[in-house]
């Protein structure tokens, strides 16, 4: 079974997605586990909230401007340092399962591909993205003209049109989960 890797502009519903996903894959009995290539960059954020002496009260905290300057960094000083985790995160993962990547940035689809994973677009309307940017209580909106949220050229296995109906979007994590599971 492949792996899914999920890309799209912010606000389109990838995290959303993700957590649909894998629950139409469990309920099918196949296990799966959801990976981030960004995980190492929340625990530098957390890492410099704290320091700045202010530590975060919930750690899915997204302060988006110094994620993406992060990011930049790390791959600035090495090109691979977050995909070259995210390969070991793989790796380590149990035989059999499934691997939801809710994540993945422009520079990431030639490792994540190479990993084997399939790419999976999710949109949606530019006004409901905006909602919900603005809703989500981030510490900061990271932008969108940074180099770190740069179009995916890839050409997706799958794409996924996200309405901001929750039914809509579980009925189409549904025709997801059963082309994984062809």
């Amino acid at each position: 079974m492949p792996n899914i890797a999920l890309y799209g502009l912010p606000g389109a519903g990838k995290s959303t997605f993700a957590r649909l996903l894998t629950q139409q894959l469990g309920t099918s009995g196949v296990p799966c586990a959801l990976v981030k290539i960004g995980a190492p960059l929340y625990e530098l954020q957390a890492l410099i909230y704290s320091v700045a002496g202010r530590p975060l009260l919930e750690p899915t905290a997204q302060d988006g401007l110094l994620l993406a300057d992060l990011a930049g960094h790390l791959r600035r000083i090495n090109p691979t340092s977050l995909t070259d985790l995210f390969a070991a995160k793989v790796a380590a993962a149990p035989s059999g399962s499934v691997l939801v990547c809710d994540d993945m940035r422009a520079p990431d689809v030639e490792a994540v591909t190479d990993l084997g994973f399939r790419l999976v677009e999710i949109t949606a309307p530019e006004p409901l993205r905006c909602r919900r940017r603005q809703s989500r209580g981030d510490l900061s909106q990271g932008d969108e003209q940074h180099p770190s949220e740069a179009p995916v050229e890839a050409q997706p296995w799958l794409r996924v049109h996200n309405d901001g109906d929750l039914d809509r979007l579980w009925d189409e994590a549904g025709r997801v989960a059963a082309q994984v599971l062809r």
